[in-house]
């Protein structure tokens, strides 16, 4: 029954962000509380930003609620650490509201992500083992400096994808419910019946993505903004955090399916990679393009995968479950290994990853095709002057010239002077 605790959870999330997202779409619309279209911007009509508020109070009521119960004793037994997730929550979408309404200077953003993530590894949300074999990082300086470098680097890398219709909402939704099943798993493994911090902001996360979806897929009448993009961004990497630095996996309830394949050992380093590694692959890719370029790492420009994928012919909704499609296979396909035999979950890894690769690639095999059926089109399809001229038009070459024919009384036209 500790799930049904779970759901409450999630399902009040879910209930007060759609219902607030709602007010602020109104308002904004009401009030034209949005910015006007940038050059690098998909969408062709002017749409307020302000989601990610619903999202923050949606999560501030969905811990309210939380705390009234007993099961979450244990979570709420470290205030610091909640009033410590709060704070850098509340900094983050105060920082992103105002770029969202005044589009703020790149320097003044990453300041901002820096007092959060520092916040929050200062009040106990932090890095402080690795969990292979409980291997500690000895200075809580190199602590507290990987932590804060983490979490800057998840809350960018969503930041980034943010660039299309339910792009960001769709890729959390399905990437902390694989991370959901995950540290539900351990709990349940290791015979608890208190419920732990990662768990609890995983199912907030999925609660809030849940109630800001209907409003933000495509076509979108809310965008999250930097608030939202950033806010999900900063919990997931709190989730992650919490459980990672808390985990051995070679002593978790001695089940087998946590010990019977090396790979399982490591899932609590490579599951929060799995389910990031769409944002990271683009967060990497820009970060490079831009440093070739001698551009600042955090200046904007129209080359994510995300607008790539509209280049090579995607359209917008296919773009987007498109990157739905490689976020369920890596994350899925990475929890399988604690489930299925090595041989059986590569496969079907593998599998996904190929059927993933034929749908991303395919309007390039789609424009091949066309090109050649342009140009076998042109090839065939020549002009009755080229065709005369070639000597390629018989009924012009078999037909005598005009006033040539004796049955023929019409006189040629004589050319102007």
């Amino acid at each position: 029954m500790r799930i049904v605790f779970y759901l409450l959870v999630t399902g009040i999330s879910a209930v007060i962000t759609f219902a607030l997202a709602w007010v602020i779409w109104k308002l904004s619309t009401r009030y034209r509380l949005y910015p006007k279209i940038r050059e690098r911007d998909v969408h062709t009509r002017p749409t307020p930003r302000l989601g990610g508020v619903a999202m923050f109070l949606g999560m501030v009521a969905a811990f309210a609620v939380a705390s009234r119960f007993d099961n979450f004793a244990i979570v709420f037994a470290e205030p610091g650490k909640v009033l410590g997730l709060f704070g850098a929550a509340l900094i983050i979408v105060l920082i992103g509201v105002a770029d969202d309404l005044w589009d703020l200077d790149w320097t003044a953003k990453l300041a901002g992500q820096i007092l959060a993530a520092g916040l929050l590894a200062w009040q106990g949300v932090q890095i402080s083992t690795l969990p292979i074999g409980g291997v500690a990082i000895f200075s809580p300086y190199v602590s507290l400096t990987i932590t804060i470098f983490a979490v800057v680097l998840v809350m960018n890398a969503i930041n980034f994808i943010d660039g299309l219709d339910g792009l960001v909402t769709g890729v959390a939704l399905i990437a902390n419910s694989v991370f959901f099943v995950y540290t539900y798993l351990l709990q349940s493994d290791a015979q608890t019946d208190y419920f732990n911090l990662a768990s609890l902001i995983t199912a907030v996360l999925i609660g809030a993505c849940l109630g800001f979806l209907p409003l933000n897929f495509h076509p979108a009448k809310l965008f999250m903004g930097d608030a939202g993009a950033l806010l999900v961004g900063l919990l997931m990497a709190a989730s992650a955090i919490s459980v990672t630095s808390q985990v051995d996996p070679e002593q978790v309830g001695g089940s087998d399916r946590f010990t019977a394949y090396l790979l399982p050992a490591y899932i609590p380093i490579v599951l929060p990679f799995a389910v990031l590694v769409v944002p990271l692959l683009d967060f990497g890719l820009a970060v490079i393009r831009r440093l070739r370029a001698g551009k600042s790492p955090f200046s904007a420009d129209r080359m994510h995968l995300h607008h790539r994928l509209l280049d090579m012919g995607h359209s917008h909704l296919h773009a987007v479950l498109i990157f739905y499609g490689w976020t369920l296979v890596v994350s899925v396909g990475c929890l399988g290994y604690m489930f299925l035999p090595f041989t059986v979950a590569t496969l079907l890894v593998g599998i996904g990853l190929v059927l993933c690769t034929a749908l991303t690639l395919a309007p390039l095999s789609r424009r091949k095709a066309l090109e050649a059926v342009a140009q076998s089109t042109e090839e065939d399809e020549i002009s009755p002057e080229v065709a005369k001229f070639d000597g390629l038009d018989a009924a012009a070459d078999d037909e005598p010239p005009a006033g040539n024919n004796p049955g023929d009384t019409t006189v040629p036209a004589k050319e102007p002077v």
